[in-house]
Order: structure tokens, then sequence, then C-alpha cells
């Protein structure tokens, strides 16, 4: 049996969000639940290989350096800072070559970049496989470090999101990066003088 997987959880200003990693690279990402309880939950619930053995928390100051420094990515990205995620090693297991290029071509557009699934499986070497690109995104185990969020549907509207709060986290996490999707706010609907 090899050794059990390590996972940390950490507050940032979207919650709490928890990392699972391999010797390779971040294995898992979860994105905020209710509380820490409920991330903790999600994530262990998720975690590739945890029939390997238990999973063990591990404290900050015990994290791999690879792995401290995605932690500070993802605090400053979530304070709203430009971040740029293309450095932090994956280790994305026993996914296909299929979700590996779609991973791949997402993990290539720069913050606040936005494109719709058939442009990305086009990107990814997949034209005409626009749901199957959905597909796979809504497997994608790292979300934020393969940024997911930025596939959005045909026509500018924001597509589905399989992480807690869907199409909401979707959309907070774009705002993040200055992409509003949708219709204008209310106030710009219409008229206001």
């Amino acid at each position: 049996m090899s050794s059990p997987l390590p996972y940390h959880l950490f507050e940032t200003a979207l919650g709490w969000i928890g990392l699972a990693w391999s010797e390779r690279g971040l294995t898992r990402l979860q994105l905020p639940e209710r509380d820490r309880p409920a991330t903790e939950r999600r994530l262990l619930a998720t975690l590739p290989g945890a029939e390997r053995g238990t999973p063990v928390e591990r404290r900050e100051e015990e994290l791999p350096a690879e792995i401290a420094a995605a932690v500070a990515l993802v605090r400053r990205y979530a304070a709203g800072e430009t971040v740029d995620f293309s450095g932090v090693p994956v280790d994305l297991g026993n996914a296909d070559e299929f979700r590996l290029a779609i991973y791949d071509a997402a993990r290539n557009l720069g913050f606040g970049e936005t494109t719709t699934y058939g442009e990305l499986a086009n990107r990814a070497g997949h034209t005409g496989l626009a749901r199957e690109t959905g597909q796979a995104l809504g497997r994608n185990p790292v979300p934020i470090v393969v940024p997911c969020h930025r596939i959005v549907a045909a026509g500018g509207k924001i597509g589905g999101f399989s992480a807690p709060g869907g199409s909401t986290t979707k959309e907070r996490l774009l705002e993040l990066e200055g992409v509003r999707v949708g219709p204008p706010p209310p106030a710009q609907g219409s008229f206001g003088f």
C-alpha cells in the first residue's frame, strides 16, 4: 500500500478551499462549500486513489514548496488579483487523451479570457465536439488551475458549471477576472435618466 494521500484546507476570500496532491502535482482542488467541514467532506469523498490509504491533512508549514506556492496563488486569485496558474504542476491521473487535450487548451486561456465550448474543442484539435468538451470540463478535478470557468456557451450565455453553487459560482469567478457574461445589470437594461 502506498502512503496516504496528503491534502490541505485553507481559507480564502471565496471561502474554504481544499487541495490534494501527489508527487507529480495537484490532483484535486475543491471549491468552497458552505463551511470548512463541508468542503473537507466533499474533497475527501472525491479524492482520486483514496483506496490507496486514508488521506492525511497537512498543516501549512508541512506543504511541499510547489503546493505552498499553489495555495498562495489561489488566495491571491480569490482576493481579486491577476494570477497565472500555468506553472502549477497537475497530476490528472488516468484522464484520457481527449480530456488531457481539452484541459491543456483551457490552461492556455489567459486571465479574463473566455471562449466557447465549441472553440475550445477546436483549439484542442477536436472540432465538432462541444458537448463532449463540456462533459470533460464537468469532470475537471482542478478547477481554477484548469480554468473551466472561462468556457462559456455559444451566444454569450454562462453555460453550466458542476462545482458547488453551479453557474453562480462560475459567474463569480469570471467577475473576479473582470468578465461579465449574460444580460447587463438591471440599471443598465434601459435608460435610467
